[in-house]
């Protein structure tokens, strides 16, 4: 089970995600899903609010929220959030666990249209939740769970994969949350909601994959010499690319976010590290970055 400190970052993280990924699904289609499995009930009741404050963009569409929880107490908290909520959204609070995630979007006919899933797993990924949240081509997952999850989310068909592993206050570890999309913009978004949350809670990141076990402070002006090295060894190994590829390789391989990227470039473009296509002006997406030596 999640400590206090742990679900308090989770639902922090879930809000902020939401707020992006919301306005930008119904922008695309008249109808969406956001499924919450595993969640605690303040987290359900915040996701709830949330949605509520979109009653302009949600009316004229339809949007269903999920909640696979085992709180007893969901329907007496939820019931006077569900009663302002716009007649365009349908609540659907369902005991039992994250592995019923499957059924649940399939009863709520989510299919062909955008889904958001938050999931907090206890236990191993499984296969069948995981192509569930995929939803075809439509779905967005937002996992927390024990352990590294990168190889089963690509496996599942997210092109985009990226994960943290969160050290809290006192260096409590906090599992690791992995996100999958096929979205650049949904990638930046959740990269940055990661880094306003650790500001604001105090909490570090680190590679779940990396066995030194090195944390990056969020706080302030990150250090980005480790970006620095990894982006020269990407270009070491793979040669010349453009900007938008070194971005979404920061994004994908390290827990720093797009931004770093660019200024980590910069750094080793005034270094003499690396060359750049053009003698001047803002690093555009498609510029190339060759290694200078």
């Amino acid at each position: 089970m999640p400590t206090d400190r742990t679900t308090d970052f989770l639902r922090e993280l879930l809000v902020r995600q939401l707020t992006t990924w919301l306005p930008a699904a119904l922008h695309r289609s008249r109808r969406a899903t956001v499924a919450l499995a595993g969640v605690d009930a303040a987290s359900a009741e915040a996701a709830l609010r949330l949605v509520a404050t979109h009653g302009d963009q949600v009316r004229g569409r339809q949007v269903t929220v999920l909640v696979l929880a085992a709180a007893a107490d969901l329907p007496a908290r939820l019931g006077p959030i569900e009663a302002e909520l716009p007649a365009e959204v349908t609540v659907h609070l369902l005991p039992g666990d994250p592995y019923r995630l499957p059924v649940a979007v399939k009863a709520a006919g989510a299919a062909g249209a955008p889904l958001f899933s938050f999931v907090d797993l206890p236990g191993a990924v499984t296969p069948k939740l995981l192509t569930a949240a995929t939803n075809g081509r439509t779905g967005e997952l937002l996992l927390h769970t024990g352990d590294s999850a990168r190889d089963v989310l690509v496996s599942a068909g997210f092109p985009l994969v990226a994960e943290v592993a969160p050290v809290l206050p006192g260096g409590e570890a906090a599992g690791v949350i992995a996100f999958g999309s096929r979205s650049d913009r949904s990638l930046e978004a959740v990269r940055d909601a990661l880094w306003a949350v650790g500001a604001d809670l105090d909490v570090r990141y680190r590679d779940p994959l990396d066995p030194t076990g090195t944390t990056v402070d969020v706080v302030g002006d990150p250090d980005l010499e480790p970006l620095a090295h990894e982006l020269l060894a990407e270009l070491r190994a793979g040669g010349s690319r453009p900007v938008t590829e070194l971005r979404r390789h920061t994004l994908t391989a390290t827990v720093y976010r797009a931004a770093d990227a660019n200024q980590a470039l910069a750094d080793l473009l005034d270094a003499g590290d690396v060359r750049r296509e053009r003698e001047a002006g803002r690093l555009a997406g498609d510029e190339i970055i060759t290694l200078a030596r």
